[in-house]
């Protein structure tokens, strides 16, 4: 199977929240599903199924980041001896040419995505204009109401 670049802070948020579903949230459905078990007839028996239904979805989470961080090729951006380029899990000043608005992306693997975050995907537009280019370059960004090119202010590897 293919590796999937992810950063460092990305795995290692994905381990927290492992670590935080195996110590506090598996426990804490064990224990609602052995108190609804013991108030008897389970076939309606809310409590019980509300809770089975909860424990799914957790051991399905549980599941999911373990093939995550299986399948991830994690990288550390600031061992990166990119050159000043804008590289995966670099962070990327820039400034709309046409608005003037300075924004910061830190481009990041498409399970880290999170735009409130200034998290951009790899596989985004912006991503794949800005890949490949230095600060003082202009990228042109195809987006869907039509090109937009923003110049690179600074690379930055944190």
């Amino acid at each position: 199977m293919n590796k999937v670049p992810m950063t460092t802070s990305g795995a290692e948020r994905l381990r927290q929240e492992l670590n935080e579903l195996k110590t506090v949230a598996r426990p804490r459905v064990i224990a609602a599903i052995a108190e609804a078990r013991a108030h008897g007839d389970l076939k309606e028996n809310a409590e019980y199924h509300a809770a089975k239904e909860q424990q799914s979805f957790i051991e399905g989470r549980i599941a999911e980041i373990n093939a995550k961080l299986a399948n991830a090729q994690v990288i550390d951006v600031r061992k990166l001896n990119a050159g000043g380029k804008v590289v995966f899990g670099s962070t990327v000043d820039l400034i709309n040419e046409e608005t003037g608005e300075a924004v910061s992306y830190q481009i990041v693997g498409d399970d880290e995505a999170e735009i409130k975050a200034q998290r951009i995907s790899i596989s985004s537009p912006i991503a794949r204009a800005l890949i490949g280019k230095e600060a003082g370059d202009i990228a042109e960004v195809n987006a869907p109401g039509g090109i937009q090119e923003y110049e690179i202010i600074a690379v930055k590897y944190l």
